[in-house]
């Protein structure tokens, strides 16, 4: 199958439709988070109380960055032809759906994307876990194998992986995990040219 047959695409959103701006290492710092431990599984964790107290302040300093979002080089051009071709297009995030929301508005692709089809850290579980990607394909009644995973992460393309979807990594210049990659782009101009 030829990326311009797939007619159901999943976008990770920071990094991917978005310029990266995540300060990993001060929100570790800031939350107490020891070392290269992944955020989430480790808020996950903690006492119900402190875990808490941590995602609100994690909710409040993604919610700036949201707002300040500026799109990813290509990004605008490529989700605006897919819409344009009827694809179906979704949103899968470990970022918070409201702030998904958010986000898509600041860069202008808010109307791209049906609310119900963007799902955060609250609606799925959180990648690399394909529960996300399953629940889409679900909704949109379509086999896994159907859709495509974009993102320019490990997570993201583990994620697809294990849905049993085909993967893009985008936005990395290099493609450091090659064996959960079926299509690579430096950038969404690039991945843009793919569907020609």
């Amino acid at each position: 199958m030829s990326l311009k047959d797939i007619k159901h695409w999943v976008f990770d959103m920071d990094g991917t439709l978005t310029v990266a701006v995540h300060d990993f290492p001060f929100i570790r710092q800031y939350l107490e988070i020891p070392g290269a431990e992944d955020i989430l599984t480790h808020l996950a964790a903690l006492p119900p109380e402190v875990s808490a107290a941590k995602h609100a302040w994690l909710l409040e300093h993604e919610r700036e960055l949201a707002l300040a979002s500026v799109p990813a080089p290509g990004a605008v051009e490529l989700v605006h032809e897919l819409a344009e071709r009827g694809v179906r297009l979704g949103v899968l995030t470990r970022n918070a759906q409201e702030l998904a929301q958010i986000t898509l508005k600041a860069i202008g692709l808010d109307t791209c994307f049906a609310p119900r089809d963007v799902l955060g850290r609250d609606d799925a579980a959180h990648k690399p876990d394909p529960d996300g990607l399953l629940q889409l394909a679900r909704a949109w009644d379509v086999e896994p194998s159907k859709l495509v995973m974009v993102g320019d992460y490990q997570f993201d393309l583990a994620c697809g992986r294990a849905a049993g979807s085909r993967t893009v990594l985008v936005n990395v210049p290099d493609n450091p995990w090659p064996e959960l990659t079926d299509w690579h782009a430096r950038d969404c101009f690039e991945l843009r040219r793919l569907l020609a």
